[in-house]
């Protein structure tokens, strides 16, 4: 059986700790970095090669959450990591579920396809504004 990594996004700290201590694998080891202009960076301090590999965090507040977790969940693919599972407690712009006056945008299907381009074959969320949004994507979504 792949080895399972679980990596806390900024966002969600508390709550990667707590699954952690649940489930009695170690937070690994992932370095956010912030230039000074403003541009994040995210390294992967430890093989996750063939790896489940989980990240936590919420995309709501700042949409640099959500870049976080984008950065994160590439580094993995890119790593070559088995299996990449998204574990997002708030699913941020999910009330802008559909076009409901000209010009605007569907955000939610927005945020679905950056995380599919991303390179994540699941997302683990609760609570969505509505279940419409779980056809947005074609991998399997667990709510």
């Amino acid at each position: 059986m792949p080895e399972v990594k679980l990596f806390a996004a900024s966002s969600s700290k508390t709550l990667a700790e707590k699954i952690s201590d649940y489930y009695g694998y170690p937070l690994g080891d992932i370095v956010l970095r912030t230039f000074s202009d403003g541009e994040m960076q995210v390294e992967i301090n430890e093989s996750v090669r063939g790896s489940y590999v989980f990240f936590i965090g919420s995309t709501f507040g700042s949409s640099d959450n959500l870049l976080e977790m984008l950065l994160m969940i590439d580094s993995a693919k890119r790593a070559s990591a088995g299996y990449i599972t998204a574990v997002v407690p708030y699913f941020g712009y999910a009330r802008q579920d559909r076009k409901d006056k000209p010009r605007v945008p569907i955000s939610a299907k927005l945020v679905a396809n950056l995380f599919q381009a991303s390179g994540v074959n699941r997302i683990m969320t609760m609570d969505l504004h509505a279940e419409q949004i779980q056809g947005f994507l074609i991998f399997r979504w667990t709510t």
